[in-house]
């Protein structure tokens, strides 16, 4: 069972709900997709582009960060290609590493925080 906490306003969109059904694959205890994309430059409504993931999975136990976002990258698979997801924030636990903790977004290269 997926505990998902709470996303941000932003409604979930069709790109974002496949996102989610795609990193199942990695049995999450933990699994926050929030769409970001409107904090970021070029924005309309109904586009998406940016987001932040927050997931705990038993499979990142023992694994190194680049190794965690290989998986993750694996999972997403062409939703990271052009015209799709443009930036994927990423913050990948094993379980006793997460402690319920909130992670900022860094700041956009457009100058507008996300």
């Amino acid at each position: 069972m997926t505990d998902t906490l709470s996303p941000s306003a932003v409604p979930t969109t069709p790109l974002q709900t496949e996102l989610d059904t795609r990193l199942q694959v990695l049995a999450p205890s933990v699994l926050q997709l929030v769409n970001e994309s409107s904090g970021h430059g070029g924005y309309y409504p109904g586009r998406e582009s940016h987001f932040k993931l927050t997931i705990v999975s038993t499979q990142f136990a023992g694994l190194r960060l680049v190794q965690r976002h290989q998986k993750v990258y694996a999972a997403a698979g062409d939703l990271l290609s052009p015209g799709k997801i443009h930036a994927l924030a990423i913050h990948a636990y094993a379980p006793d590493e997460w402690q319920g903790q909130s992670v900022d977004s860094p700041e956009c290269a457009h100058g507008l925080k996300g």
